[in-house]
């Protein structure tokens, strides 16, 4: 239960040294452009976006959700009680009806393409006619461009503090930094032990590269730009992307992937069946047989990582990934 389990011993046992500040309302918080008022800590809140739902249960807030929707995988088994009771409005994309039916007073994003300037379930100004605050997460507009079509160009890398900003702003709005912060320290302690346990290792800057889905299994893949959360795990580790551009997730052809011939790829697992290539077992089979794909140095020598969803997105399950693909290199034989 590590990071909830860590937030919830602050508040029984009254651990730590020095507790924070409690929120005087009204505050305001600067998000993506917008200054966002509350009045008083929300009570009823809509989540649009995994990410978002899993740092509300992971700080306790579970009792404030009231729904949720876009779902890659099952909820986190830390949180499987706190979602249990909680109302999921879509697996996907929810309506704007949907949503305010709820009658939240905070509505959260993960991704600004659905509450934003180009929001698909609202825009900042309709849940604004509504007196309904809007937060997006600070990880999907700061260094990001959303202005065009497709999941958006990252012009700057993809950092954990943006986590740890969103995770520090609940805090702030629904006065809880104590668990904010306890959540966070958690956070930092994990990344810090895997980015150690290969330190000095044999394969700094191995090729990696991360595929998400394909459209068509056989057709151009969805692979991790060199700027969002995939990217960042490498770096972290030392690994090197062969993706090179700003893309969030580029359509990449295999013979170009080819050309990079990465020692390591990783390959996303998710529950979501939007494209055929979402299914795990399709993409492994594609990589095992197609003519171009099988030939690469990863697939042969088998340094297949196999890849939780949740750890490709900006949230709690980021640590994970770190966790995951540094684990995968010493199995690989790459650390000394």
């Amino acid at each position: 239960m590590r990071a909830f389990a860590l937030a919830l011993s602050f508040l029984a046992g009254g651990v730590a040294s020095a507790r924070a500040e409690a929120t005087r309302y009204p505050v305001t918080v600067e998000n993506c452009g917008h200054q966002v008022t509350f009045e008083k800590a929300p009570k009823r809140v809509v989540a649009i976006g995994q990410t978002q739902t899993e740092i509300l249960y992971a700080l306790g807030l579970g009792d404030r959700v009231v729904g949720t929707a876009v779902w890659f995988s099952p909820v986190a088994k830390r949180f499987e009680a706190a979602n249990a009771g909680v109302k999921r409005l879509s697996d996907n994309d929810p309506s704007f009806e949907a949503v305010v039916a709820q009658e939240p007073d905070l509505v959260t994003a993960m991704f600004e393409w659905h509450v934003g300037p180009n929001g698909i379930v609202g825009k900042r100004d309709q849940f604004a006619k509504l007196k309904v605050p809007a937060y997006v997460s600070p990880s999907d507009c700061v260094g990001k461009d959303n202005s065009g079509a497709g999941d958006g160009i990252r012009t700057q890398m993809f950092t954990m503090e943006l986590v740890y900003r969103n995770i520090r702003e609940f805090g702030l709005v629904f006065d809880v930094a104590d668990r904010a912060e306890a959540l966070i320290a958690e956070l930092k302690a994990r990344e810090a032990k895997a980015v150690a346990a290969v330190a000095g290792n044999a394969a700094k800057d191995i090729p990696v590269t991360v595929w998400f889905s394909s459209k068509d299994v056989k057709g151009d893949a969805f692979l991790a730009g060199k700027n969002g959360v995939p990217a960042y795990i490498l770096a972290k580790l030392g690994a090197r992307n062969i993706i090179t551009t700003n893309e969030e997730w580029p359509l990449v052809g295999w013979e170009s992937v080819a050309v990079g011939n990465p020692a390591v790829i990783v390959v996303v697992k998710m529950d979501r069946r939007r494209f055929p290539a979402d299914d795990i077992d399709l993409k492994l089979n594609f990589l095992r047989t197609d003519a171009v794909a099988s030939k690469l140095d990863a697939v042969r020598r088998n340094r297949i990582v196999v890849m939780d969803v949740g750890a490709t997105r900006a949230g709690l399950d980021t640590v994970d990934g770190i966790e995951a693909l540094a684990n995968a290199i010493q199995s690989f034989g790459f650390a000394r």
